[in-house]
């Protein structure tokens, strides 16, 4: 099954170009055997995309590809008008522009949950100043605040980030994310390590205020429920290849089922 979804067009029809494409992108681990290879797609400013597929299909190596955080063994890619692959550039302001929100919540966990959202402010250029909430300024400390009263944790700010629960943590991570101020947010399995409620808790919430923002998203899921409902567009991997690019819109949990066998 594959089912065009002209997303450029719709990047090309709002008079914006696209903030992520990609062309002819491809990877190895293993000589001779392909993650994936021939991976082409443009993603349109504003727009939620899910990756999903199988284990091993390789979206979650796609995601890290897109800001380099892997390295690609072929293609190009371009984000927010920077070539990505460009070897001279500098990526650290592209990077400042980007969100990670990831499975594994990486918090520091002897800090507060406060500090941990004010670490977000250091792609921000902040320095030392956004280690600690005892060195931040008054008004950093407040828009971090601001950011867990938004994902609905201001209780939580002076609690260290070790002993808050699983759904706290990721709560607290996409606060961070926000703190961050980015125009694009990556999200790899955001709620993968969660119980069933709190995982949809924590994606109803994610996605809720990624578009209030007018955030651009990209998350992988297993979660095929997750992927329709909180998504504009899915991409399927599978066999190293786009399986499936279409709006979320057009499709249904057993067009999807049908990639996993």
């Amino acid at each position: 099954m594959n089912v065009a979804f002209k997303h450029d067009d719709a990047a090309a029809g709002s008079g914006e170009p696209a903030v992520i494409s990609v062309s002819g992108l491809s990877k190895s681990f293993i000589s001779g055997k392909p993650v994936f290879s021939g991976i082409s797609f443009d993603i349109a400013p504003g727009s939620v995309v899910a990756l999903i597929g199988a284990n091993g299909a390789g979206k979650s190596t796609l995601l890290r590809c897109i800001p380099r955080l892997i390295e690609p063994d072929g293609g190009h890619i371009r984000v927010l008008g920077t070539d990505v692959l460009d070897r001279r550039r500098s990526l650290r302001g592209l990077r400042a522009r980007l969100g990670f929100v990831f499975q594994k919540h990486n918090l520091v966990g002897r800090l507060s949950a406060l500090t941990n959202v004010i670490h977000g402010a250091q792609a921000r250029r902040y320095g030392a100043r956004a280690w600690l909430q005892s060195l931040a300024p008054k008004r950093l400390r407040e828009e971090a605040m601001a950011c867990l009263e938004r994902v609905g944790l201001p209780q939580t700010a002076a609690q260290r980030a070790d002993s808050l629960s699983g759904g706290q943590s990721q709560r607290v991570a996409i606060a961070r994310a926000l703190m961050q101020q980015p125009d694009i947010v990556l999200a790899d399995e955001p709620a993968a390590s969660l119980d069933p409620q709190a995982g949809d808790e924590v994606m109803e919430l994610f996605a809720s205020l990624m578009r209030k923002e007018a955030k651009t998203v990209v998350f992988t899921s297993h979660n095929l429920t997750h992927a329709l409902a909180f998504s504009d567009r899915v991409i399927a991997l599978g066999g190293g290849r786009i399986q499936l690019d279409a709006p979320s819109s057009a499709l249904k949990e057993s067009d999807l089922r049908g990639l996993y066998v």
